[in-house]
């Protein structure tokens, strides 16, 4: 099969004291088992990106994915971000809460970096 790009975006309200990366962790560890794995990435390659605006955390997840497989990727990762929590390797615990999820379109932008993701599979 064949593997296309995706995009998934989110919006969580972090708590105080937070890291911004704690919810790529989450996303890492629901597709991966671990943010601390060899490539390539077993189900999804993918890359998050975050962008905090005040009280929020707007996240892009841009991942390669098997046409079959779309559906439970964005599964897990809502379901990541849904959990609202993840401790981090330094024993941080970041707390947020999620508002948004849904699906998005990749952009011309990331077209380079897609193609990327796609041959990694």
């Amino acid at each position: 099969m064949v593997r296309c790009a995706y995009v998934h975006e989110a919006v969580i309200v972090m708590q105080p004291g937070g890291s911004p990366n704690a919810p790529g962790g989450a996303i890492a560890k629901a597709l991966c088992g671990s943010w601390d794995h060899p490539p390539p990435c077993p189900l999804a390659p993918h890359h998050v990106a975050n962008r905090v605006v005040g009280d929020d955390v707007v996240l892009r997840v841009l991942f390669a994915a098997e046409t079959t497989d779309e559906p439970r990727v964005r599964g897990l990762i809502s379901e990541a971000l849904s959990v609202g929590e993840l401790t981090g390797p330094d024993g941080l615990v970041t707390t947020w809460r999620l508002k948004s999820t849904a699906a998005g379109c990749v952009r011309s932008s990331e077209q380079a970096h897609a193609v990327e993701l796609i041959d990694r599979g």
